[in-house]
């Protein structure tokens, strides 16, 4: 475990592996901790050789909140925050894996910080400019359920967890869901946060303008990991970085939805270490 102080802010992260391997930055989605990476994905990452580190955004887990509302910040102090990680644990490059929101911050942070991104892995996620109009947006069950959070006690763990896990639910794929899998990560989000509701100020992110439409600037190798069944980032947003960027490869998971499938760690590990390796 490990306190990165910045800029006024603290940024709890934590590590697995040997320090002097090739680093790791795993950058989560919106509204949830560090602890979507599960420990032993972590811990299975860095038995391929790399040195791995996971952390809590702003507004998530253990870090710097804020009163829920609006976030008193934008999508590029993010991304500072995530090159801060860095120059806290004395790293000069790292390889960044970020999903969802964490695809996002991922990208800005190649364009604004190119010598310190080797490499990119973008998962159930977008491109940080213009996509396809003709993509579907985001389904509307995943809309529908949103509306509801206003009947939630979000004081009450289980009230919390009866909700978030529909929600969980809502957006795997095909794959077999696992029920208790998705509990055990809730309640120890539930637990582990300063101040649970504050996760919900991510959804109010804006800025990052100055680096719209800019991904043909980003010359890392990057690979793209999507699933075929993701709700949130439909699957031809894939198809889109992958014409977008310079030197880009695309993994499908089929059938998996916007989630971190427990089934697919192996060829999500495998792929990030013959990118990183190659």
């Amino acid at each position: 475990m490990k306190v990165i102080k910045t800029n006024g802010i603290e940024l709890y992260t934590e590590s697995f592996g040997i320090e002097t391997n090739p680093a790791i930055l795993l950058v989560a989605g919106a509204t949830v901790s560090m602890l979507y990476w599960d420990a032993e994905f972590c811990e299975r990452l860095a038995e391929k050789g790399f040195f791995v580190i996971r952390y809590d955004n702003r507004d998530v887990g253990k870090s710097t909140f804020y009163e829920p509302g609006k976030a008193p910040y934008d999508i590029v102090d993010l991304t500072d925050d995530a090159i801060a990680i860095l120059d806290g644990y004395k790293i000069g490059q790292a390889h960044f894996v970020g999903m969802s929101l964490g695809g996002l911050i991922t990208q800005i942070a190649a364009i604004n910080y190119p010598s310190r991104v080797q490499t990119l892995t973008l998962l159930s996620t977008g491109p940080w400019g213009d996509s396809d109009p003709s993509i579907p947006e985001m389904d509307t069950s995943i809309l529908d359920f949103h509306s509801k959070a206003g009947t939630v006690n979000w004081t009450n763990e289980d009230s919390v967890v009866h909700y978030l896990i529909q929600g969980a639910q809502l957006m795997s794929g095909r794959k077999q869901f696992d029920k208790q899998r998705s509990e055990n990560l809730i309640r120890a989000e539930f637990i582990r946060a300063n101040n649970f509701i504050s996760m919900f100020n991510h959804a109010t992110l804006g800025g990052g303008e100055e680096f719209w439409n800019r991904l043909d600037e980003i010359k890392q190798p990057t690979l793209i990991i999507h699933g075929t069944e993701d709700k949130i980032w439909h699957y031809q947003h894939a198809g889109v970085l992958l014409e977008k960027l310079n030197d880009a490869k695309l993994i499908t998971l089929e059938g998996t939805g916007h989630e971190l499938h427990f089934d697919d760690w192996d060829t999500i590990i495998e792929g990030i270490t013959k990118l990183i390796k190659k």
